[in-house]
Parts: structure tokens; C-alpha cells; sequence
């Protein structure tokens, strides 16, 4: 596997958590909503590599008087997500590196 192929995978990896956390903001704001049913990211592997993340109502019940979120489980998702998005940042800034070292290794 190359490293442009490698650090494609974390820059997958980085926007599936950015679209997570979107829609965990989104639950977030609308947690006092009534009727509001919260968003649930799911992700998939690619064949080639790296990952895609969809969002969708989770279909739970919410009534009509209150919303189906449950902040102290947006919160966790917060968390997973900066985690997440963390690993993926330091996969890529690894690949940026050994660009820069077979650069000069070229140069030289």
C-alpha cells in the first residue's frame, strides 16, 4: 500500500468523525425539542480503503412532548469522535512526514 493511499484512508477516517460530530451537534441543540428524533452516524468500509460515514434518524421513539436524545450519550459521542478524529490526524501528519523524508532522500 503506498503512503498517498494511506493517508487517504485517515483523511476518510478524519471527515467520517467530522460528519459524526455534526450530527451530534445537531442532537445536542435539539435535545429540548419536542418530537425531535436524534440523528445516528453509522460508517462502512470502503473496498478500497478508508471508511464512509451516513447519518440517519435512529427511528427510536420520541414523544411528542420531548425528544428521544440523551445528552450523557452525545456527549460519549463527542468523545469517540475528537478519539477518533485524533488517531486519524496523527496517521496522516505520519504520512506528511515520510513525504518529507523521501523528499530530501530524492533531493540529496
Amino acid at each position: 500500500m503506498s503512503i498517498s493511499a494511506i493517508m487517504g484512508i485517515s483523511l476518510s477516517g478524519m471527515q467520517a468523525q467530522q460528519t459524526r460530530l455534526a450530527a451530534t451537534a445537531d442532537n445536542v441543540a435539539n435535545a429540548l425539542t419536542p418530537g425531535y428524533d436524534r440523528l445516528e452516524t453509522s460508517f462502512t468500509s470502503r473496498a478500497q480503503g478508508g471508511v464512509s460515514a451516513t447519518v440517519a434518524p435512529s427511528g427510536g421513539p420520541a414523544l411528542d412532548d420531548m425528544s428521544n436524545v440523551d445528552l450523557a450519550s452525545e456527549m460519549l459521542s463527542l468523545v469517540e469522535a475528537e478519539i477518533g478524529f485524533k488517531a486519524n490526524a496523527a496517521v496522516w501528519e505520519t504520512g506528511a512526514d515520510i513525504w518529507d523524508v523521501l523528499l530530501s532522500i530524492k533531493r540529496d
